[in-house]
């Protein structure tokens, strides 16, 4: 199933409470609830202005519907098509290591 990075501009959102972290969250997870099983909200990342979140559902349309049920803007939604990290960088120099020794 595609997952999803979303954008939205909420300003002032690295200033938002605990509590308010909280009772964003709580009204999500209740959306979700609603929707059912096919959309799952990962994680979110807060910022200054903005919060990104990532999401799996089976397209962008089940998205933009959790952000209109919810009451949050979803400003961008990218598909995520593939993810790195450092140990990215380590598979590939097993992987030439073993080509240069074959």
């Amino acid at each position: 199933m595609p997952k999803y990075l979303i954008e939205r501009e909420i300003p002032g959102a690295g200033n938002l409470s605990k509590g308010d972290l909280q009772s964003i969250s709580q009204t999500s997870c209740g959306v979700l609830q609603q929707m059912g099983p096919q959309i799952q909200w990962l994680q979110s990342y807060v910022t200054g202005d903005k919060v990104y979140c990532v999401y799996i559902a089976p397209n962008e349309e089940m998205i933009r519907e959790h952000a209109q049920q919810r009451g949050f803007p979803a400003n961008r939604i990218s598909e995520i098509k593939s993810i790195i990290d450092p140990t990215t960088a380590e598979q590939s120099a097993v992987s030439n290591q073993r080509s240069a020794s074959s």
